[in-house]
């Protein structure tokens, strides 16, 4: 069996368990009750600064013992559309073990192809696992990354997504791993960072990619975010609400070159 060591415990994260699970249950949020939900998007930042925005997220999102993980693929390796779809990855926390029978289905379709190799040094998803392990210790994971594609492929994509997910027939959450815009200044990232959500809110997968595209909005998952809106939609959404959003800047106290973070669950 394959087993993925983690890549950024130490960096992004708290390199043993000890502290994982301290910094963890201090970003979880109390006292909410965790609503079912089919998508949610979460930042995957250094915990210092987007762990907050996550905890919001995870807490208010029930963690079935099933999701799928789509992030983006910002190493290069490996293929377009990239599913590990056997073995586990360990976080300090524990092993969280890949769905097999999930992935199968998943690959089912040929846009979709078996490989490891996009994800081995790839932090977007593993920075998840932590709070996932929190919410519920007996989730599987199915780790899909992305690179480019236009606005047909996110569709078939997240169509493909959402027939693998009925025929699974069992509770699925799709976590989308998304930071928004990228090294700007406070108030234009949040300018652009608004414009981006507004056209999420509306489940509208074709709209956010052409405004990031038309208003250079870097927001480095957008691609990910498409299909899973585009798969919940066909699962049955019907609404966005945005959980928390905050920046960089507010933790770093340095306001001109920000990153934007968002929490949004899909329902």
């Amino acid at each position: 069996m394959t087993r993925r060591p983690p890549c950024v415990a130490g960096r992004f994260y708290p390199g043993d368990a000890a502290s994982l699970k301290k910094a963890v249950d201090s970003l979880l949020v109390p006292d909410i009750v965790a609503a079912p939900a089919i998508s949610i998007i979460a930042p995957h930042a250094g915990y210092i600064y987007s762990g907050a925005v996550a905890g919001a997220v995870y807490s208010a999102a029930k963690i079935p013992e099933t999701v799928v993980l789509i992030g983006p693929n910002h190493t290069g390796l490996g293929e377009q559309v990239s599913v590990m779809d056997k073995g586990a990855w360990a976080i300090p926390t524990g092993t969280m073990y890949i769905n097999a029978e999930l992935s199968d289905l998943i690959l089912e379709n040929d846009l979709f192809t078996s490989d490891k190799a996009a994800h081995m040094m790839e932090h977007s998803l593993e920075v998840q696992l932590p709070f996932i392990r929190a919410r519920n210790v007996k989730t599987t994971i199915v780790p899909i990354t992305v690179m480019h594609a236009d606005s047909s492929l996110c569709a078939a994509l997240g169509g493909a997504l959402a027939d693998a997910i009925k025929k699974y027939g069992k509770p699925v959450l799709i976590i989308v791993s998304s930071d928004m815009n990228h090294y700007e200044s406070e108030a234009k990232t949040r300018e652009k960072d608004r414009l981006a959500l507004e056209r999420v809110l509306k489940l509208d997968a074709d709209g956010l990619l052409r405004v990031t595209r038309s208003k250079n909005i870097t927001m480095c998952g957008v691609i990910p975010a498409s299909i899973a809106i585009n798969a919940s939609r066909l699962l049955g959404a019907k609404e966005a609400t945005l959980v928390k959003y905050a920046t960089s800047g507010e933790t770093s106290g340095d306001f001109q070159q920000v990153v934007g973070y968002a929490g949004v669950i899909i329902q």
